[in-house]
């Protein structure tokens, strides 16, 4: 028996309505196309076949109210759901909420979650959580964390929420604060890092980023919490720019890399570490702090898990 080929849709044209002003075009799509594959979202911008306005775009364009998207006929493999988030996850996650109102959503995200799927992970936070909460038909990340970072990640319900919070984190709308386990001994007389950001994708498509004149400015602010002896210290930073990886960035070229970090980190020092317990990399966010659209001002903090809690003790003894 053949099977049957997979449908194809044909050309659409979708006109950019005022609420999703300021949305870049790939997370556009994504919510636009349900039920194609994320991979297929990003060829088709990859290989310029998405117009807008009639001209070529990049993924990162920002989208612009009353556009008109060109979205090119997608040959759709049969719809099927996405795969069903494991019932043992679902639980971690809605156990992990701190906070929740009606058009917001913030959770300590474990360490070694991703917040999305994509790049052979079937899931992240955000496919769980519109498991979580099927009636929330416009849930989306507010920022991202790394997979291995852990802490207050903030999801929006609504719309307005997410327009409102990335207006927030354009200003100074939004205080994010981190906790980091570093090498060496951090001067208390070292309060920021300020360093040009510059992101480099490698062949493999793993994304690295380097201190480089030519990239974005960066500002990191620093605060000493604890000291272990010259070996390693725990140290507050507080992100005034919000780069991809900057706070790891910046504490290695300081001079003092975080503890667990496989990309910028120290090996002999992530080691020493693991040898206490520590397998994971120690950076969490612990903090945050701000102004929802009705005024009221919110603070949410997130304890660390007990692998961090029981390493920084065994470092303490």
């Amino acid at each position: 028996m053949t099977t049957p080929p997979s449908p194809t849709s044909s050309v659409q044209l979708l006109e950019v309505a005022p609420e999703y002003a300021g949305q870049r075009i790939d997370n556009f799509l994504r919510t636009q196309l349900k039920g194609v594959p994320k991979t297929l979202v990003y060829r088709i911008l990859r290989k310029g076949e998405v117009r807008v306005n009639k001209g070529r775009i990049k993924p990162e364009y920002k989208l612009q109210a009353g556009d008109i998207v060109r979205v090119p006929p997608l040959r759709l493999a049969e719809r099927d759901e996405a795969a069903p988030v494991a019932q043992g996850m679902l639980e971690r996650l809605e156990a992990a909420i701190v906070y929740e109102d009606k058009g917001l959503i913030v959770l300590n995200k474990p360490a070694g979650i991703a917040v999305h799927g994509g790049s052979g992970l079937s899931f992240g936070v955000i496919e769980a959580f519109r498991q979580l909460r099927p009636d929330a038909k416009e849930l989306e990340l507010v920022h991202r964390l790394d997979r291995d970072t852990s802490g207050l990640l903030m999801i929006a319900k609504k719309r307005s929420m997410l327009r409102h919070l990335h207006e927030a984190l354009r200003g100074d709308g939004v205080d994010k604060r981190y906790m980091a386990l570093v090498r060496g001994s951090w001067p208390t007389s070292k309060k920021k890092v300020s360093a040009p950001l510059l992101k480099n994708n490698l062949r493999s498509g793993e994304r690295m980023v380097e201190v480089n004149d030519e990239g974005k400015e960066a500002l990191t602010e620093f605060r000493v919490l604890r000291r272990f002896g010259e070996f390693a210290t725990l140290v507050e930073a507080s992100p005034i720019t919000g780069r991809t990886h900057q706070i790891r960035v910046h504490t290695r070229h300081a001079g003092h890399a975080i503890a667990g970090d496989p990309k910028y980190g120290d090996e002999d020092f992530s080691r020493e570490i693991r040898e206490l317990g520590g397998k994971r990399l120690f950076l969490h966010a612990y903090a945050l702090s701000l102004v929802l659209p009705d005024g009221t001002p919110l603070q949410v903090e997130a304890p660390v898990d007990d692998m961090w809690e029981k390493t920084l003790e065994r470092l303490g003894a």
